[in-house]
């Protein structure tokens, strides 16, 4: 399983103080069946708790993923700065899951090195 982040997820994961453990844990809890919403078109709503603070109290994610396959942190946002996505939203994120998780690794690669996107590695 390689799991990713946007370029714009890297730098709002940042901003919020919400690290690459918390990231490939929720990962992990998908894998397992645990997800919040499944939004259609291998997109998802997954909650992730920032260090320090449990999962209600921290954020919403935004995930295209394939189980056993790939993980795409796309989107995300504060609870308590907005309570969901809207529909359009939804249609681009649908549009854009379909496209990351389309990609072989060679295209990861190649976007890993222009810093499209970011690989969330595990520390073990």
């Amino acid at each position: 399983m390689r799991v990713f982040k946007t370029r714009w997820f890297n730098r709002w994961a940042s901003k919020e103080k919400l690290n690459d453990r918390a990231l490939i844990k929720a990962i992990e809890e998908m894998e397992a069946g645990l997800v919040d919403a499944d939004l259609g078109g291998n997109v998802y709503k997954k909650r992730v708790a920032l260090p320090g603070r449990g999962k209600s109290g921290s954020v919403r994610t935004i995930v295209a993923y394939r189980i056993e396959d790939k993980a795409f942190y796309m989107y995300g946002f504060a609870k308590k700065k907005r309570a969901n996505i809207d529909d359009e939203e939804l249609k681009v994120f649908r549009v854009v899951a379909k496209e990351l998780l389309g990609h072989d690794d060679k295209k990861l690669d190649h976007l890993i090195n222009k810093e499209e996107l970011f690989e969330v590695l595990s520390d073990e």
